[in-house]
């Protein structure tokens, strides 16, 4: 297997809702693992996410889980996910289902180096970047 680099978010409880919502954005395979499922049965966190990860058909990976107790989240200011490509139709598409319910901070739109870009937090408080490249057609 070739070596890969991805995302993994950390959430403060709602990874399964969050990874949940992201498998409607970009569609693909998500497999859910809990804290239970791997010998924490009956600890507090036991129905919560150890580990997740959606594969897409566009080749995105995508993995998360839930804080146990006792460590912090805080998320937001240090990094962001970014989304890009020349496919214009799928990366709107991308853009309207992460913005909605989220914040804008840079509208998609035109931008002085040629490409519409935009940024936005989704719901779930993290932050997206999306840049639809020019054609070079």
């Amino acid at each position: 297997m070739a070596s890969r680099l991805n995302p993994y978010i950390s959430f403060a409880g709602d990874a399964r809702q969050a990874m949940e919502f992201y498998k409607e954005v970009f569609g693909g395979t998500l497999v859910l693992n809990t804290f239970g499922e791997f010998g924490q049965q009956d600890a507090p966190q036991a129905d919560q996410i150890m580990h997740a990860m959606l594969e897409t058909p566009s080749g995105f990976t995508l993995m998360a889980s839930d804080t146990p107790p006792g460590m912090n989240v805080t998320r937001g200011d240090n990094i962001s996910v970014s989304l890009s490509g020349d496919d214009a139709a799928a990366l709107r598409g991308y853009w309207e289902k992460l913005s909605a319910g989220g914040s804008v901070s840079v509208p998609l739109e035109k931008q002085m180096w040629g490409d519409v870009f935009g940024m936005c937090t989704d719901r779930f408080g993290i932050p997206w970047m999306v840049n639809i490249s020019e054609s070079q057609g």
